[in-house]
């Protein structure tokens, strides 16, 4: 799967939309790609579900807030800090759109994205994404978006509970020897 796909870009696109105005159960992979203007069949070709389609959007995320430049400050709290503050950049335009879909499927339904995103957090900050980080991290992106999704105006909620999260993991991952 190409990342320039155009018919990926359209059909992400649609399902943002289709999201944020319809609800999630009754959109379905043809009503995207109807709305996204392609075949059903090419869209299938490239993502044959919701959930892949899913998938893919939180990749182009992942992608785009890896592009982003963050502050490199010396302590690594504060880059994993930024580094989490620009993944939730590239999806503020898109908030009531992934909060419409984490309600109609439950807490749970974005968890596959989550470790991918919590590698690609770990990366942007300059940390190696070890078994221990990774699961921590997951852990903590998976309660920022929880938050995240409640929090309304500046995001002081959010922003507060990464960084009281970040230091938990801190102190429990120097206790094993995976600290950063």
């Amino acid at each position: 799967m190409r990342i320039d796909d155009d018919t990926l870009d359209r059909a992400r696109a649609a399902l943002i939309s289709l999201a944020a105005a319809t609800p999630w159960p009754r959109i379905t992979l043809r009503t995207i790609a109807d709305e996204a203007g392609v075949s059903l069949s090419e869209l299938y070709e490239r993502a044959d579900s919701k959930r892949a389609l899913l998938a893919d959007l939180s990749r182009r995320f992942d992608l785009e807030a890896l592009a982003l430049p963050i502050v490199q400050a010396d302590d690594a709290h504060d880059r994993l800090f930024e580094a989490v503050m620009a993944r939730l950049e590239v999806m503020a335009p898109h908030r009531t759109a992934l909060i419409a879909i984490a309600r109609a499927d439950g807490p749970l339904a974005l968890s596959p994205h989550f470790p991918p995103t919590a590698r690609a957090i770990l990366e942007l900050a300059g940390l190696e994404a070890t078994l221990p980080r990774l699961a921590a991290m997951t852990l903590i992106w998976a309660r920022t978006v929880q938050v995240w999704r409640d929090d309304e105006g500046a995001l002081n909620r959010t922003m507060a509970e990464i960084d009281k999260r970040l230091k938990q993991m801190r102190r429990r991952l120097s206790r094993i020897g995976a600290g950063f």
